[in-house]
């Protein structure tokens, strides 16, 4: 069985490689686990990942913190704050299924738009907060 994070990530990047909103406003999936270098803006990427044990006495279970980020060159944070606007929807009431583990639940928990003064970029930040159990 692969592990519930891996799981986890694979289906949220299938549900935002399938939005036709975000791919527009991206002009095509540029979403990456690690982005490649001179990668084309805007782009999203996966961050942090956060795995903690979240069982009771007769139920195992993960609790899991997951961080997209956003990378834009435009001129304010008008295009971050919208693709940002654009990932929570698309991950809003979704149940992807997961092999091997059953999603409880997927919500927005963090977001911030910032400058990044070192790279000259908007730099966005979406965290989510899931749970996960073993399937059946």
């Amino acid at each position: 069985m692969t592990s519930a994070a891996m799981e986890l990530q694979k289906a949220v990047f299938a549900v935002l490689s399938a939005d036709a909103g975000l791919l527009a406003k991206l002009g095509e999936a540029r979403i990456y686990d690690h982005a490649p270098a001179r990668a084309e803006f805007p782009y999203l990427t996966f961050g942090r990942s956060t795995v903690r044990d979240w069982s009771t006495d007769s139920e195992e279970g993960r609790e899991h913190l997951l961080t997209i980020h956003v990378w834009s060159k435009a001129r304010g944070r008008g295009e971050t704050l919208e693709l940002l606007d654009i990932v929570r929807s698309a991950l809003a009431d979704v149940e992807p299924a997961l092999d091997g583990h059953h999603l409880v639940n997927l919500r927005a928990e963090f977001e911030e738009a910032r400058f990044d003064d070192d790279f000259g970029v908007y730099h966005g930040l979406l965290r989510f907060r899931a749970v996960t159990e073993p399937a059946s």
